[in-house]
């Protein structure tokens, strides 16, 4: 059976950015689950989720959280499964705060970070972690790449044509 992905939000104002997470896990054919979990609000349910992941059958987890909320790093402080953080923009300080506090983890509690509203690539990263031990999974993630590269040069072609 395969593992899934957990996906964390620290609110449910960052539905759209999970939702582009969602879809591409689905897209990949991979299962996952999606809770609201708050560092700060919930940290006893946020800490058992990470506490207990792995015997639920997860093999990664997102985590997504603006402003200074720090929910990738308590959620890694709580597992050794790997952990990626999605630092949310903000209206305040554009989600500065956020990817700071997200990539700036203490020696011993890594967490991987991806880009600002970076979802799409938290999917692909989770699966390309699933990947090392699931040759099906690897298997569609090359033909999603493959698929990634025929767009830019079908593009390309079309720009050639007009130029």
């Amino acid at each position: 059976m395969s593992k899934k992905i957990g996906i964390v939000m620290g609110s449910d104002s960052d539905l759209p950015i999970v939702s582009k997470a969602v879809d591409m896990l689905k897209e990949l054919q991979i299962p996952y689950e999606v809770h609201i979990y708050s560092a700060h609000r919930t940290p006893e349910q946020a800490g058992e989720f990470a506490l207990f992941a792995r015997e639920r059958g997860f093999g990664a987890i997102i985590a997504v959280a603006g402003m200074a909320a720090h929910l990738a790093g308590a959620i890694a402080a709580r597992t050794t499964l790997p952990v990626i953080g999605i630092p949310c923009k903000s209206s305040n300080l554009g989600g500065i705060e956020a990817l700071l506090s997200t990539v700036q983890m203490p020696t011993g509690i890594p967490v991987a970070t991806v880009a600002i509203d970076g979802a799409v690539n938290a999917a692909l990263l989770s699966a390309q972690i699933l990947a090392v031990e699931d040759a099906e999974i690897a298997a569609r993630l090359d033909a999603k790449r493959k698929r990634d590269t025929e767009k830019v040069l079908e593009k390309d072609a079309e720009i050639a044509s007009k130029l």
